[in-house]
């Protein structure tokens, strides 16, 4: 059985993220894979019915951490794990990052505590030891805050989190550069201000130069 694979895909609001996650199961299920497609918050019943709290409701940030990193817990226990002991690839639409980048870099919330809880939250017990649980390759979707704006002007009502001012995603852009910065190795930035194809084809380099697609 082929060995389970977790990625996720990052980056602020507008940047794209939707179409290449379909179009890379799309490409592994071509390869016999099977695939779970899921996202944060959200993937259970329980985390989807935390995200709409969290997406819509005024709280301050250590409430909105602790309700992501809830809804994460059973994303986890109930849905991504199992999947990867099956060996299926699971393709994730936003994970951790986004937490250190929207509460830790938009919110300003103390990333001490973000560490912690992501220790707390993300230690899985495999083969009797303990691990660390982190995507093995996040695709981080990078665009400049004033054309995710122009992209998402109009098109929906929007959520509090995409009503947030300029100034808020520039914050949260940081947010994901300080992280791409500490973990270089699980990440790929992905211009996502090019063309729809040429941003599709470094998605698709990004997985097969690692030898998971052919």
């Amino acid at each position: 059985m082929a060995s389970g694979l977790f990625i996720s895909f990052e980056g602020i609001d507008g940047a794209g993220k939707s179409t290449h996650i379909d179009g890379l199961a799309q490409a592994f299920k071509a390869q016999g894979r099977a695939v779970t497609l899921t996202r944060e918050p959200g993937g259970t019943p329980l985390a989807e019915k935390l995200r709409t709290l969290v997406l819509n409701e005024a709280m301050d940030a250590m409430t909105e951490a602790l309700l992501v990193f809830a809804a994460r817990r059973d994303h986890l226990q109930q849905v991504i794990e199992p999947a990867l002991a099956r060996g299926e690839v699971v393709l994730c639409d936003r994970f951790t990052d986004a937490t250190f980048a929207y509460q830790g870099g938009g919110r300003g919330f103390d990333l001490t505590i973000l560490t912690f809880l992501e220790q707390l939250v993300q230690t899985v017990k495999l083969q009797e030891a303990d691990f660390l649980r982190q995507p093995d390759l996040t695709v981080w979707f990078d665009l400049g805050p004033e054309i995710a704006a122009a992209r998402l002007a109009g098109v929906r009502v929007p959520d509090k989190f995409e009503a947030q001012p300029v100034a808020f995603f520039a914050r949260v852009r940081a947010g994901y550069q300080a992280r791409f910065d500490a973990a270089p190795q699980r990440f790929v930035r992905v211009a996502a201000e090019q063309s729809r194809d040429t941003v599709w084809q470094d998605v698709l380099a990004s997985v097969t130069q690692r030898g998971w697609l052919i």
